[in-house]
């Protein structure tokens, strides 16, 4: 809510909670990556909005902003990676020590023993990542990527560097992309340093108006 109202004077918004995230319903299903981008394709119909859109993707939902590129070139025409989650990501946890991985593993049990949160999307995210290598081609459309560049004391330096070479590997999705480092900011640089994700936003914006003169 830091960025919206100043981006929606501008520019149409469309801002949502995934299918068990926050209030929106439980999923009744799988919630894989192009599960996610099919409800998401189906919510922007409803509410009116036509292709083609700039997706911004924090976290997971930036493997869901690179699949739906892959899957649906032709419907968007940018991605800003907001502290994005990249595929390879998926193999750091072997990085991380005894404890994280005991916490991690009692969560799953708990999950498994609920009828809802066993289709929620951190479950299928080795199957989104399967579906984003699936299709090799991404359209040649701008690409920002914001990385936070506050240190993490609870992550460990090798985690730290391999995924900072994750976020910039993303840069090579587009030859027509940026790096934007949020130097104050850990994983949410739209709580900590808006004014950073708003003017990259507006800057892709004007990329892509650029593009289409």
């Amino acid at each position: 809510m830091k960025i919206l109202p100043d981006l929606s004077e501008t520019s149409s918004v469309f801002s949502y909670n995934r299918l068990g995230v926050s209030g929106s319903d439980k999923p009744q299903e799988p919630q894989d990556g192009c599960t996610i981008v099919e409800t998401l394709r189906e919510a922007l119909k409803t509410v009116g909005f036509e292709p083609p859109f700039l997706l911004v993707g924090h976290s997971l939902g930036g493997l869901y902003a690179n699949l739906y590129a892959r899957v649906y070139p032709n419907e968007v025409a940018g991605v800003v990676f907001l502290e994005s989650s990249h595929p390879k990501d998926i193999d750091l946890e072997k990085y991380q020590g005894k404890v994280v991985k005991a916490i991690n593993k009692m969560l799953s049990m708990f999950d498994s023993l609920s009828p809802h949160k066993q289709f929620n999307e951190v479950h299928f995210v080795k199957k989104t990542v399967e579906q984003i290598h699936a299709i090799d081609s991404f359209p040649d459309i701008p690409v920002y990527v914001i990385t936070g560049g506050k240190e993490n004391r609870m992550m460990p330096e090798e985690v730290r560097k391999k995924r900072i070479e994750h976020q910039l590997e993303l840069l090579s999705l587009s030859g027509n992309s940026k790096h934007i480092l949020a130097e104050k900011s850990g994983h949410f640089p739209q709580f900590t340093e808006p004014e950073v994700v708003f003017d990259t936003i507006k800057d892709c914006v004007e990329q892509i108006q650029q593009k289409t003169l």
